[in-house]
């Protein structure tokens, strides 16, 4: 059961998301459920509407910044409900877990530093190929002789949004089977034999492969 003090954190990246409590009301959901239980202690809690980009994402977070120094005051533990409201950047988590601040991010809690430091580099891996196909698709619709624009542009963006979600949809499809086999302690490459056993498909049909379920795991912690 859970237990110690913690200090909470809870971060939406735009107002509208903020001003709509969207986002913000399925992470306190989510952080409630871990707490569900045990002799533990909130001694603050702290709530961010702020980008998260950049390796100086911390420099533009007084929240965090706030949440940071009460755990380091008190030693409590940060919570977050998902990796992901810390950063994408793998710099910027490095530099966390370096300040021996420790934190549990509630989709992995029994991750350990080595495994949410994977975890940040194919999360912000993933978002650096999201803008190289973008681009790459305007720049095959431009030689095609498509008249972009700010439609053109528009419609391309949708549509690897659409891809996006389909493909975060297919992972959350997935989470329970992952789940199964990380309470049985699988390993990676374990879990990859095991899926192909099983006649899970992936995600473009077929076997499985580690490259595969690496970037499924990554949006499961995204």
């Amino acid at each position: 059961m859970t237990s110690g003090q913690f200090v909470t954190y809870f971060r939406v990246s735009t107002q509208k998301q903020g001003a709509s409590g969207l986002g913000l009301e399925a992470q306190s959901a989510a952080v409630a459920q871990y707490l569900n239980g045990g002799q533990w202690e909130v001694v603050g809690s702290f709530t961010e509407i702020e980008t998260g980009k950049g390796a100086d994402a911390i420099a533009k977070r007084p929240q965090l910044r706030a949440a940071l120094a009460l755990c380091k005051k008190t030693g409590a533990r940060l919570l977050i409900a998902k990796l992901d409201r810390l950063a994408r950047n793998v710099h910027f988590v490095s530099g966390l877990m370096e300040s021996r601040i420790k934190f549990v991010a509630v989709d992995m809690p029994e991750a350990n530093d080595l495994t949410i430091h994977i975890m940040a580099a194919f999360a912000e891996h993933e978002a650096k190929r999201i803008g190289e196909r973008t681009k790459d698709a305007l720049r095959a619709a431009k030689e095609k002789g498509v008249k972009l624009g700010v439609a053109g542009t528009r419609n391309i963006k949708a549509g690897n949004e659409r891809r996006q979600q389909a493909a975060a949809d297919f992972a959350k499809a997935l989470e329970p089977v992952i789940a199964e086999m990380r309470v049985a302690g699988l390993s990676m490459r374990k879990m990859v034999a095991e899926l192909n056993v099983r006649g899970v498909k992936a995600p473009q049909g077929g076997a499985w492969s580690f490259g595969q379920l690496q970037r499924v795991l990554g949006r499961l912690a995204a």
